[in-house]
């Protein structure tokens, strides 16, 4: 659920996700290591985030991080009600706690650029690129959206995996300043954000959204707006996969076919989404039908 609230003066908008179930659920699909399944929690949790607040059912958000350690890509995709899926090119790769005795995210990810696509509809999608921060997440969507955006934003996000690599509790307190904020109101909203440390056991403990927003906005008075339930939601389906199948193009899939073929092997070209793992297969009945 994401919870959506702003100051009763203007001067912020603040988001309380509790990801715990989207978390798992891309836990349990990519079969992922410990810090791995915490580098990929907190993209879904923080791109679901996002994507609540675009403005129309048609658009989608998509968040990339292309690091230079081993967990590779790791990519996330959400609606405008915040569902989301996601995908880590190495699920495997784990690292040593750090020196914080923390799971090292940041090192698993390493070094490199965040990109955001915001894609509205038939309008050309927006880019947005910027070198990662410290590769710990939250840090560096905030430092995107202050840099590229200019909007000051504060992103707490945590995962908290348990010795069974499933996750005990995840979510996101994320903070936006408008224009014209009350200085003492934001200086506040940052003092606030210091009790934020622990939010992984905070959810993992039985805190609801609402609770962690009275923490996030204590001093500042504030009004609640909606709440929103969300997911892992895949989009994948045999017909947009049949679409990919005949944009090879006729001529390339005869070829695959014939391949199969002299290898002694099925003539059945099959494909597998990389968010959900579900697997489509066309036979070569299929795939003419197709064209």
């Amino acid at each position: 659920m994401i919870l959506r609230a702003m100051t009763r003066d203007g001067s912020a908008r603040i988001h309380v996700i509790d990801s715990t179930a989207i978390v798992n659920r891309g836990i349990e699909i990519h079969k992922t290591s410990a810090t791995a399944g915490a580098a990929l929690g907190r993209l879904l949790t923080v791109t679901s985030v996002v994507g609540s607040m675009l403005g129309d059912p048609d658009d989608s958000v998509t968040v990339t991080l292309r690091g230079d350690g081993p967990a590779g890509l790791v990519t996330a995709v959400a609606d405008y009600m915040g569902n989301v899926r996601g995908y880590i090119e190495n699920p495997a790769a784990d690292l040593p706690l750090n020196e914080r005795g923390k799971l090292d995210v940041g090192g698993l990810i390493g070094r490199g650029v965040l990109q955001i696509i915001r894609d509205a509809g038939g309008e050309e999608p927006y880019v947005g690129v910027t070198e990662l921060v410290t590769g710990e997440i939250g840090d560096d969507i905030a430092a995107y959206y202050a840099g590229s955006e200019q909007i000051p934003t504060m992103c707490a996000v945590g995962v908290l995996i348990a010795p069974d690599l499933h996750c005990l509790g995840a979510g996101c307190v994320f903070v936006q300043m408008l224009p014209f904020a009350d200085d003492s109101v934001a200086a506040r909203l940052e003092e606030n954000a210091g009790k934020l440390s622990k939010l992984s056991r905070m959810f993992a403990d039985g805190m609801t959204c609402e609770q962690i927003l009275d923490i996030a906005c204590a001093g500042v008075e504030y009004d609640i707006f909606d709440a929103i339930d969300t997911e892992y939601r895949c989009t994948c389906s045999r017909e947009r996969t049949a679409r990919a199948v005949r944009s090879l193009g006729k001529s390339e899939v005869e070829k695959l076919l014939s391949e199969l073929r002299a290898e002694g092997r099925d003539e059945t070209i099959e494909l597998g989404c990389r968010f959900c793992g579900k697997k489509y297969a066309f036979s070569r009945d299929d795939c003419m039908k197709l064209f």
